[in-house]
């Protein structure tokens, strides 16, 4: 009888658990149903809008390997081009061009500087725009030392030309910016820009090109720093200047090689991809030589597509880095280099 109470309890214990879970799993039911009519309706919200817009980039480098040397692309920063005013070719294909690439009359343009570590020097190729235009250049002291380097650190800095995005950042409040470097320019170039002459002698417009330049290399000058070339020269081993005349009287490109691989940094053989690549006929108002110009981008093009190596645009895209390809007889395309995130851990 005792058995059978205590039976009959635990049964009757069991059916009111099992309603009382009924009635749990039915809660939960409607709670889930009414969720899924509005979801989160009642609950604290959380806001993910209130965090500030950083408005602004990582600083901006890009670390390679080129055999035995290590180069570093370093950023200055962009400007806006006024691509359509400045380029010079036919009105309609150079519209038709950027409006294919998704871009529009203002074409934002990187400024690159490339950095060169042979392993016993340290070299530095174009120095920027420092402050001579405006504030969204003039970078390239702050990416140089997030990217591990010290201005003082400099050996050698080799000029591609004397306009004054290439060597505004030589110079900062007055002094030396690489007070241990020294710097080598075409003789060409050196004897046009630093003309008192040529500078009398110029439009108005553009004596601004001629003061930039005396400004900026005058410093080194008087401490000694620097020392010009003329033509094609051997200035390290693996690197040497190549002719590119026309953008400027001196305008150099840099053969940088080391163990078979090659890289050719072009300075200002491109202004904007998008349309010179298709057209290498096209120009621009900052050539001097708008016929040598254009020579050179026919050379420049033909050779680093039929040889393969890499090439490095002072205003091509950051990192500016990659290779030419032949579309047709006259046209060609540019390949960006596919992004790596290099060596790591030796």
């Amino acid at each position: 009888m005792m058995l059978d109470r205590l039976f009959d309890s635990a049964k009757r214990s069991g059916r009111q658990k099992l309603a009382n879970n009924s009635a749990v799993d039915l809660s939960r039911r409607s709670f889930l149903a009414a969720g899924c009519l509005c979801l989160g309706c009642g609950l604290p919200t959380a806001s993910f809008a209130d965090a500030p817009m950083a408005k602004g980039q990582a600083p901006a480098f890009y670390r390679l390997m080129l055999g035995d040397f290590e180069v570093v692309v370093l950023s200055d920063g962009t400007n806006m081009l006024p691509a359509t005013k400045l380029l010079r070719g036919d009105p309609a294909r150079l519209e038709e061009a950027l409006r294919r690439n998704y871009l529009g009359a203002l074409v934002e343009t990187s400024h690159n500087s490339f950095l060169v570590n042979t392993g016993s020097k340290l070299v530095l190729i174009d120095a920027g725009a420092g402050s001579l235009l405006g504030p969204n250049s003039g970078h390239l002291l702050s990416n140089l030392r997030a990217a591990g380097h010290r201005p003082e650190q400099i050996d050698e800095i080799y000029l591609t030309h004397l306009h004054a995005d290439h060597i505004g950042g030589l110079v900062a409040e007055g002094q030396r910016a690489f007070p241990n470097a020294t710097i080598h320019v075409s003789k060409r170039d050196t004897d046009f820009w630093l003309s008192e002459a040529n500078m009398r002698a110029a439009p108005a417009e553009a004596k601004r090109f001629f003061q930039a330049a005396l400004v900026s290399i005058t410093p080194y000058m008087e401490a000694g720093k620097l020392v010009v070339f003329d033509g094609n020269a051997e200035l390290i081993s693996g690197v040497r200047a190549q002719t590119a005349y026309g953008h400027t009287p001196g305008h150099t490109m840099y053969v940088v090689e080391s163990r078979g691989e090659k890289l050719v940094l072009w300075g200002d053989v491109v202004h904007v991809a998008a349309v010179q690549f298709a057209d290498p006929s096209v120009t621009i108002g900052y050539d001097v030589d708008a016929v040598e110009a254009e020579h050179v981008h026919e050379l420049a093009f033909a050779d680093a597509a039929e040889n393969g190596y890499l090439v490095g645009g002072a205003h091509i895209s950051f990192p500016g880095l990659g290779h030419v390809r032949r579309n047709g007889e006259k046209a060609y395309t540019y390949v960006p280099l596919n992004y790596s995130q290099g060596k790591l851990g030796g």
